[in-house]
Formats: structure tokens, sequence, C-alpha cells
């Protein structure tokens, strides 16, 4: 049997509450919401915090908002409910695909968006895909609260810019028109981590010339994004010759291992080829979101 070692429990009922109890309790205090990360590490006493503070009363972390030029998305939103939004479905169509293939029904009910990019998991999906999104992160702290540009808001593997006495409010994603997005997963079974996965956004000028491009990948050695990939793309229009060569540099550019997932080769062979599909994907979308203004 796995048993987490003892620990006090404490609803917060607000941002500033929860800031309060995370600065009285110090650096043994963890948050949780939907905790499909850290209970388990919990079980196996990898973590042992002394305090949980539960944020899933904190109705103002949970929202999906179009804002002028952004899409403000509390951390608290859940992956259900992110998978049921027709506006992010309409303006980010990534973010339904990743959600999609999420470990299954059980976790999305649950699972909030500020857990996952907080645990940083180097197999975590919307990691990808608000990095390809060039998505903004709001922390807060009891001095007030600062953005963080997704590229440097994780640090390395399971660690982020948040500080134990912060607090992540917000995701913010840019609205761009001519944009299109996409995302694909390769796993041993549904709701497994990804043996490997791709994600894109194109932005299309006016005369269907790509004028900016991000490719992401996911659990194979990619910290951030494929920037040389991009760049090939960038003054070119779409198509299956130029799609090839951003596969190739993407695959170049990961770094994965071998392990019960698949060898060295295979995964960059994954990388390649999903990079391909979702620059397609991408460009097909492409153009959907012409003279957004924000609504």
């Amino acid at each position: 049997m796995q048993v987490p070692a003892p620990f006090e429990y404490v609803r917060a009922t607000s941002v500033e509450n929860a800031l309060e109890l995370l600065e009285r309790h110090g650096p043994e205090a963890r948050v949780i919401a939907g905790g499909h990360s850290l209970l388990p590490m919990m079980k196996l006493r990898l973590a042992r915090p002394e305090w949980l503070i539960d944020i899933n009363d904190v109705a103002e972390l949970d929202h999906i908002t179009a804002d002028g030029e952004q899409l403000r998305i509390g951390a608290l939103t859940r992956h259900a409910a992110l998978l049921s939004s027709d506006l992010v479905g309409r303006l980010f169509p990534i973010v339904h695909d990743a959600e999609r293939v999420i470990a299954d029904p059980v976790v999305r009910n649950r699972g909030t968006i500020g857990g996952s990019l907080g645990q940083a998991d180097p197999a975590e999906d919307l990691t990808t895909v608000c990095d390809v999104l060039r998505a903004e992160v709001v922390i807060a702290g009891r001095s007030g609260q600062r953005t963080v540009d997704m590229a440097e808001f994780h640090r390395g593997p399971y660690e982020t810019a948040c500080e134990q006495h912060e607090l992540v409010t917000e995701i913010r994603l840019p609205i761009r028109a001519r944009t299109g997005s996409a995302y694909e997963k390769v796993e041993r079974r549904v709701g497994d981590w990804a043996v490997a996965a791709a994600g894109a956004a194109l932005v299309l000028s006016p005369d269907g010339v790509i004028e900016d491009a991000a490719i992401g990948l996911t659990a194979v050695g990619l910290q951030g994004l494929a920037v040389d990939a991009a760049a090939v793309l960038l003054g070119q229009r779409p198509g299956e010759e130029i799609f090839a060569d951003a596969g190739r540099l993407a695959a170049d550019a990961c770094s994965p291992v071998e392990d019960q997932r698949g060898p060295v080769d295979y995964k960059r062979h994954l990388a390649d080829e999903l990079t391909r599909r979702v620059l397609r994907s991408a460009a097909e979308r492409a153009g959907a979101l012409a003279d957004v203004s924000g609504g």
C-alpha cells in the first residue's frame, strides 16, 4: 500500500487567501487543484508537503475570456472546459487537438491547465501547445503580479519561474488573424504519455505566404521551440516540400532517449513525420480567423 506522509489540509477562498496561506506555511506548503501529478508523488513519498492548500473554491481562477487581442484562461480551468469551449476551438484548434489525447475523461474532468503547466513535465502536452502559441503566464505574489513569456516560464524539467510563495493565475494566448494550428501525438495506448508529439502554428500573410511559424515537440528532448525548423518556412508558401525540410530539421533538433516507449531512431522518425502532419493541418486551418477583433 502506498500512503502519503502526514500533512495538514486547508481550503483557500481567494487568490489573496491562497497567497497568504503559502506565505504563512512556508516552503513545505503545496497548492492542489486536480492533484493528478502531486498525489501520486505523495503516495510514493517523492513529495512530502506538510501543508496542502486546496484552491478548488477560488472561482476567480476559472474562466475563459476573449479580451481584445488575447484569450485569457484562468489557471483553474479544467481540461474538459477547454475541450468543450467553442471559442477555444475556433481560435486555437491546437488546444482541442491536445485535449482530446490528454489522459482520460476522469483526468480531464479534474485536471487544470495551471496544474499541467506548473508540473513542467517534459512529456506534458499543453506545454508544447503553449510554447507554440507563444503564451504568457501570469504569476501572482503578495506584492503584485508579473507576466512571464512561456519561453521563460519553464526553466527545465519540473522547474518553473513560479516561486514557492507565488501562484499561477492565468494563461494568455495572443489572437492573430489568418492563423492555423494543430497537434498530433503517438502513444502506446489511449491515455498514455506520448512516445512523441508535435505542435505547430502558422500565420499567413494576406497573399498566402507564411509570415510567422512555430514548431514544438513533446517527449523527445527538445527544450522550447524548434527554431531552425520554423525559420525555413518564413516567406514560403505552404507545401509538402518545405514541410519536409522543416520536419527533418525538427528531428535533428530533438534529443530523444531510448526507453520502454521506443528507440532513438524511431522517436526521431516520429518527430519528423508528426511535424509534417501538424504543419499540413495548420496550413489547412489558417485563414479561418481573418478579421478577428477579439470577439
